[in-house]
């Protein structure tokens, strides 16, 4: 009963902003295509941005985690308390790309807002060059980025709003690609109850090149909301999040699967008439938690659903769609490690280092000016 109580005052408290939130996403995803994955240009913008988010199951929208990541997943979640965090992260992912990371964050108390920048970089290396028929030409590089500016302010006493604008760009050395996209967030915390809502519309934006002229193809756009609960008397966190909420049916439709092999060995194919109803559910869902070892370490698993169908071989799923991770809190920095296993080919390994420059960076007189050493408090 009591926790029946404290979601319905919560539900009350936002409603009224949550209306607000709805109006501008209805009208932002109206333009855009409801296709998935293989579809979109600057499909990248999708990967997560940190070790942390990624053992969260690679979306973590509504976590007030220390963590100036998270300010990149929903930017209602950049705070005073992430002032002047710098976090920095290079690794390879598969056939060796490099993708690096950079997130920084900082308070301006004359203007009560929460600022914050983003750089995502991959780099794909030397690729082969043809021709159309298959003659070598010679190589080419190939590498993808995106920075981000975004910007949040509190309001009232529960209440969180920010939105970040990005440019990104694609370079394939003979021709480029870019766009100009903005995210805009919502988060609702209470400190009595320790519960955390999020929402976000991601990746809304224009196309301002494209490799191919007149050729238009859809941005990766996302609608997602998110919860976590934390425990008084726990040191544990439960964290749900649902996406791709402007459109139901993400399955993937796989012509093997509609395909019978008769008596005779001929391939006969049928029609799939079964309606997928908690398939096509569960795809939308991503569940976490995070337990804290202490007051220094924290330990992350995760489990994407949608990852794990769309990855896994039928006959090996192996650990596809999981994820895990552990994070190290220290006064002055914190490391990050996460592990990802996208397929049975092999997880993916990332750490991260964030530096608390305030803290290990002293400007004297003009430190003080500009506030570079405050050290800010959230109420979570």
């Amino acid at each position: 009963m009591m926790l029946k109580k404290q979601l319905r005052r919560l539900l009350h408290n936002m409603s009224k902003p949550l209306q607000g939130f709805g109006v501008l996403v209805f009208f932002a995803s109206t333009s855009f295509a409801q296709v998935n994955g293989g579809q979109h240009a600057f499909e990248y913008l999708r990967l997560a941005n940190s070790p942390h988010v990624s053992a969260l199951g690679g979306i973590s929208i509504a976590n007030p985690d220390n963590d100036i990541a998270l300010a990149l997943q929903n930017p209602a979640m950049m705070r005073p308390g992430l002032h002047n965090n710098l976090q920095l992260g290079y690794n390879n992912f598969y056939s060796d790309i490099k993708v690096m990371n950079m997130q920084y964050g900082y308070h301006v108390e004359s203007l009560n807002t929460s600022f914050f920048m983003g750089l995502q970089y991959l780099n794909y290396g030397s690729i082969t060059e043809t021709d159309q028929i298959g003659n070598t030409l010679g190589t080419m590089r190939a590498a993808d980025y995106a920075i981000t500016f975004g910007a949040s302010r509190t309001y009232l006493e529960h209440w969180r709003y920010g939105a970040a604008l990005k440019m990104a760009h694609s370079d394939l050395s003979i021709a480029t690609a870019n766009a100009a996209l903005m995210d805009v967030g919502i988060n609702y915390f209470d400190t009595a109850s320790l519960w955390d809502f999020g929402a976000t519309a991601k990746n809304m934006g224009v196309v301002l090149k494209n490799y191919t002229p007149n050729n238009t193809e859809p941005l990766p756009f996302d609608l997602q909301l998110g919860v976590s609960k934390r425990f008084k008397h726990l040191p544990l966190r439960l964290i749900g999040t649902i996406h791709h909420l402007y459109t139901w049916d993400i399955r993937y439709n796989d012509p093997a699967t509609a395909t019978a092999t008769t008596a005779l060995g001929v391939n006969d194919t049928t029609t799939d008439t079964k309606s997928h109803f908690g398939d096509k559910l569960a795809r939308h869902f991503i569940v976490g938690a995070e337990l804290t070892l202490g007051k220094r370490i924290t330990v992350s698993a995760s489990y994407n659903d949608m990852q794990r169908q769309e990855m896994k071989l039928s006959t090996l799923p192996g650990m596809a769609g999981f994820a895990f991770g552990v994070g190290l809190e220290l006064k002055k920095f914190q490391v990050h490690y996460g592990r990802t296993y996208y397929h049975i080919a092999g997880p993916y390994n990332e750490f991260s280092l964030t530096l608390a420059l305030n803290k290990l960076i002293g400007l004297n007189t003009t430190g003080e000016k500009i506030k570079w050493n405050a050290d800010y408090t959230d109420a979570e």
